[in-house]
């Protein structure tokens, strides 16, 4: 199931650089009214994200988000690794980078931040 997203921001240059953004992301599907989504984003949260948008260590690649995104869902390293055709000892690499670039020291941690820097649907 796809995240459903909507923009209420009003410069048209903003609007078109974060659904490029979104659009990368084939979880995340652009609506186009506020009653059909599940997160809105707003002039808001674009001011309140933009002084720490990068994460401590950086910006995480999709193959993290992705790994994140799974590890939120409850899935153990062999369940991530199954589940995205890769080896366990892989999965534990993402997840060491996840966890370095968020600035924080267990999957739990990660979830939680990640959840809260909207990373991570609910």
């Amino acid at each position: 199931m796809k995240l459903r997203v909507y923009l209420d921001l009003s410069s048209a240059v903003t609007r078109r650089r974060v659904a490029a953004l979104l659009r990368a992301d084939g979880e995340v599907a652009l609506v186009g009214t506020a009653e059909d989504a599940d997160v809105v984003v707003s002039e808001r949260v674009v001011a309140t994200a933009a002084p720490g948008a990068v994460a401590h260590g950086g910006a995480l690649t999709a193959r993290e988000l992705e790994v994140l995104r799974l590890v939120a869902r409850g899935l153990s390293n062999k369940e991530i690794a199954a589940d995205l055709r890769i080896t366990t000892h892989t999965v534990k690499y993402h997840l060491a980078a996840v966890l370095e670039k968020l600035g924080v020291r267990s999957r739990t941690e990660a979830v939680s931040l990640g959840v809260r820097k909207g990373l991570v649907p609910l």
